[in-house]
């Protein structure tokens, strides 16, 4: 038990994960937190931001094309595995009971934020975590167009990977220091995403309850 509670902390340690696995593990991480479902809980926007302050200040010696192509790939292709799963397999998916690993109100609250965006959710959702996740799946389930999907896949991958990656690599570069403020850079990231993804979900709900017709 102490075994598996110390391989989840592990995944969860952003710069454990950038210093022992290398690129290899980042692209592998990305690819499962963007479309696989038992993936959600891995980290996401920091694991990418702090990559490329890894990689700016040389700590990790890859360069920035090779580390952002990476990345970007795994992202598109982790969001494609996603909507295949959904695509195939959504009647099953839905039915599932609830466990460790899935939880129907993942999909519910996804659902909330395509009924709100539409086809831009798989762009808002990259910086969404969770919804990120499981944006992909529910393109699957309710069958998007193939061309849209795929469209606005490469368009959020792209931007996410730029914004986030391409940030850290320049903030790395330009102030090595900033990698002894490791942790409060994770702490900085958790707290802008959860009050996000918390946000974005209160909103939903309420514009969801002020849609539904009054009981006469």
């Amino acid at each position: 038990m102490d075994q598996l509670i110390g391989f989840f902390q592990y995944l969860l340690n952003s710069e454990e994960i950038i210093r022992t696995g290398g690129l290899v593990l980042i692209t592998l991480i990305i690819f499962v937190e963007n479309g696989l479902f038992f993936g959600f809980f891995l980290p996401g926007d920091y694991l990418l931001f702090l990559s490329g302050v890894f990689a700016g200040t040389k700590l990790l010696a890859v360069p920035f094309w090779l580390l952002a192509g990476c990345i970007f790939a795994a992202a598109v292709l982790g969001s494609l595995t996603g909507y295949g799963t959904g695509y195939f397999f959504g009647t099953r998916i839905q039915a599932r009971p609830d466990g460790l690993f899935f939880k129907k109100k993942h999909i519910d609250t996804t659902r909330q934020y395509f009924d709100k965006y539409g086809s831009r959710t798989l762009v808002i959702a990259r910086f969404l975590p969770i919804v990120r996740t499981f944006a992909p799946i529910l393109s699957g389930i309710i069958h998007m167009n193939f061309r849209y999907f795929m469209l606005y896949n490469i368009i959020g991958g792209a931007i996410w990977v730029m914004t986030l990656v391409g940030s850290g690599f320049y903030f790395g570069e330009r102030f090595p220091g900033l990698i002894n403020y490791v942790h409060w850079i994770i702490i900085f990231f958790l707290g802008i995403t959860t009050f996000t993804v918390v946000r974005g979900y209160l909103n939903a709900r309420k514009e969801m309850r002020e849609q539904q017709p009054e009981k006469v």
